[in-house]
């Protein structure tokens, strides 16, 4: 779905929040793009296609909270796990404040 040349850099799951309803979204960082990908509505683990796509340097945050954890991307809203909260904040570093990210311990993996 996302192409062979793009490699997987970050991965949350986020529920869409608002009309037309709620819906399971896996939120996929690459080295190319941001990708919104739907999901099956029993296994929100399987993505079936490719909802919306953003440039890369699309920034993920600011996070929001209401009462979770909140990012928007284009129109739409997402509620993601605290967890993850750390996954968007590498993302967004990795593009606009690189010089914040540690250095990686297993650079060879």
């Amino acid at each position: 779905m996302l192409g062979d040349q793009e490699q997987i850099l970050y991965v949350f799951p986020a529920l869409s929040l608002g009309p037309p309803g709620a819906a399971n979204f896996l939120i996929v960082v690459t080295d190319r793009a941001i990708s919104v990908l739907a999901t099956r509505m029993l296994r929100t683990d399987r993505p079936v296609s490719v909802y919306a796509a953003f440039p890369r340097h699309t920034r993920l945050g600011p996070i929001m909270q209401a009462p979770g954890p909140v990012i928007e991307l284009g129109s739409m809203a997402f509620e993601f796990d605290e967890e993850y909260a750390a996954v968007v904040a590498a993302a967004d570093a990795e593009v606009f404040a690189p010089e914040t990210l540690p250095p990686d311990p297993l650079p060879d993996l």
